[in-house]
């Protein structure tokens, strides 16, 4: 989660994609190069994850992996160009995508921890809810009586005479 932005300075996210040719050493590099960019041109980096080696939806060019990246930055809007730009000559990124994003208040960052929260709580109640139901299910076929023991009741009932 980003910082909160107290000035009226805009507030992005850029998302880009490594191409896995490159190791994870190697990924460190290309990380730094472009916070350079970033911080270069003026920018004020406030997060930065990586979330890793993911298989990607479709290839591109002609890879089928990629390192993920994300990069929270404060910076003049109309300067996000000149880092659009940067980012399209770097042979290392396959993709990027830079937009705008708004900056989280305390009372935002509040009210997402409590809706969470409640996820949490309905996912619990509603796994507790299944496993239950398994249990009751189990029972249920414990409960039932073998094909057997139901051939010989059937037997001893179709052997007596009072039938009507």
């Amino acid at each position: 989660m980003s910082k909160t932005n107290e000035s009226r300075i805009p507030h992005y996210e850029l998302l880009y994609i490594v191409s896995n040719k490159f190791t994870e050493e190697e990924l460190k590099p290309i990380i730094e190069k472009v916070n350079a960019v970033i911080n270069n041109r003026g920018g004020k980096i406030t997060l930065t994850e990586e979330w890793g080696k993911k298989r990607l939806a479709y290839p591109v060019k002609n890879f089928s992996h990629a390192y993920y990246v994300l990069v929270e930055f404060d910076f003049e809007g109309d300067k996000v160009e000149s880092i659009d730009r940067d980012l399209r000559m770097m042979s290392e990124i396959l993709r990027h995508q830079i937009v705008s994003k708004r900056v989280k208040t305390e009372e935002d960052i509040k009210k997402e921890k409590e809706i969470s929260q409640k996820i949490a709580a309905r996912k619990e109640k509603e796994a507790k809810e299944k496993k239950e139901e398994k249990k009751e299910k189990e029972e249920k076929k414990k409960e039932k009586v073998d094909i057997g023991e139901l051939d010989e009741k059937l037997d001893k009932i179709l052997e007596t005479d009072d039938l009507l």
